[in-house]
């Protein structure tokens, strides 16, 4: 391997920046095609900006440390190493800028060849901030990283996710100790998320430790554990998110849509889980009642450990169970904090479930709220959506009750639109996502 050097990099880093050429005659590599890879690793404590026309490559944990803002230009393709999971970790009070565009989206993927790439490759994106959470300011997040998130600003400001991918990231460090597709610790609603889609994770797609930050256009695809997870005192809104699962992968902890706690204890710390979701669709792994699904999915949405947040207009389509109201503090939320209405569970199994011997009558409260409870996907002509090859069918069909019904009476946050679930007539996803990143040249 020939070897150059970026003197800028260099000073930055301390790492070597590397073209891959052919040893013999010196000629560039068809796999590169004359595009330098620099390997990244270690902390990065000033300003730097990733290039569209190099690639990169994360060995370790890389630490963006404060007050350094990393910049990425739009169309950057940066890789996970696998031996050694790298993983990307904007620590508190450090930026990362990660803007990139509809035509051009930043790439967090496998460095692994195409046709081999799995889940669980690499790490992860770990963004942590100095917003309130309910674990104390000196708490480590998860995955082995050993770097502290959560504070005292609401309005903190990590940066910007912006038409941004994470693919065949996720990885178990320890037991209930996992790196994400993308994990958020104490991160702020000055940071900007919108347009994010995170594929075939090694464990949860989005899991949110505490924090203000808000965030739409989310895209949960295949992962292995939960699509949605909110902890220790989550306070944001997101609007427009769908999670689609792949029937034949979950997790032996089961695989959720959304799971959703305000602590690992349950116990009443504060800020509570509170966060806000409207016009989400969370397609379950039951395209019809007799799909064959691996048996450790389980619910479209896990109330547990006296979580309080609240679902509208949001649609729960193909999951064994609907919904799981878990335990006495989580059916005591119900009364004031925990809402959710307009919403429909369709073709589940066993829409409404609670906790063994509960007394709690679910179905009235469940009605009360203007919900619904539908047999079959194609009632609601969303059946597309459950495609596991190509790109999914999102939108609902003509004449589909999910195009109207919403309601957003005493619910700030959000943009008031007519529809149910995360699609009306639009496609969000068009043009920048990726269902097939397995066979992508990268």
């Amino acid at each position: 391997m020939k070897k150059v050097s970026t003197l800028l990099l260099l000073a930055l880093l301390g790492v070597a920046s590397v073209s891959c050429k052919d040893d013999k005659n010196d000629e560039p590599t068809p796999v590169e095609q004359n595009t330098e890879v620099v390997e990244l690793s270690g902390s990065i404590t000033s300003d730097m900006i990733l290039k569209a026309d190099k690639k990169y490559l994360l060995k370790g944990f890389v630490y963006v440390q404060a007050p350094a803002k990393l910049t990425v230009e739009p169309g950057t393709i940066i890789k996970g190493d696998k031996l050694t999971k790298g993983s990307l970790i904007v620590e508190r009070g450090a930026q990362l800028i990660a803007r990139g565009t509809a035509e051009k989206p930043i790439v967090f993927t496998s460095n692994e060849a195409k046709g081999t790439r799995k889940a669980g490759d690499w790490g992860g994106l770990i963004i942590l901030g100095n917003a309130p959470v309910n674990s104390g300011s000196s708490t480590a997040i998860e995955g082995g990283v050993d770097r502290l998130y959560g504070g005292s600003n609401v309005a903190d400001n990590s940066g910007v996710l912006k038409y941004v991918r994470v693919e065949f990231a996720g990885i178990a460090y320890q037991t209930d100790n996992e790196i994400n597709g993308i994990t958020f610790g104490g991160v702020g609603n000055g940071t900007e998320v919108d347009f994010v889609q995170v594929s075939f994770g090694g464990d949860d797609a989005f899991e949110w430790f505490g924090g203000t930050v808000n965030a739409k256009h989310l895209v949960a695809y295949k992962t292995v554990d939960d699509m949605f997870d909110t902890d220790n005192g989550y306070s944001g809104t997101i609007q427009y998110a769908v999670g689609i699962s792949d029937p034949n992968v979950a997790d032996v902890s089961k695989s959720n849509g959304f799971e959703t706690d305000n602590d690992k204890n349950g116990s009443q710390n504060t800020p509570f889980t509170m966060a806000k979701f409207s016009n989400v669709s969370l397609f379950g792994p039951l395209a019809i009642a007799n799909t064959t699904a691996n048996s450790n999915y389980g619910s479209g949405i896990h109330f547990k450990k006296n979580t309080k947040i609240s679902v509208y207009n949001s649609v729960i389509a193909g999951w064994p169970n609907g919904i799981l109201l878990d335990g006495a503090a989580v059916e005591g939320n119900t009364a004031n904090e925990l809402k959710f209405k307009n919403n429909v569970i369709v073709g589940a199994k066993s829409p409404l479930n609670l906790a063994a011997n509960s007394t709690f009558n679910i179905q009235n409260w469940f009605d009360s709220n203007n919900n619904v409870i539908k047999a079959a996907n194609t009632d609601l002509k969303v059946d597309g959506a459950f495609k596991q090859a190509g790109v999914p069918a999102f939108l609902p069909g003509a004449g589909s009750e999910l195009l109207s019904g919403a309601s957003f009476d005493g619910v700030s946050g959000f943009e008031a639109v007519s529809f149910r679930g995360a699609f009306g007539t639009t496609d969000w996803t068009a043009g920048w996502t990726n269902f097939d990143p397995q066979n992508t040249d990268y």
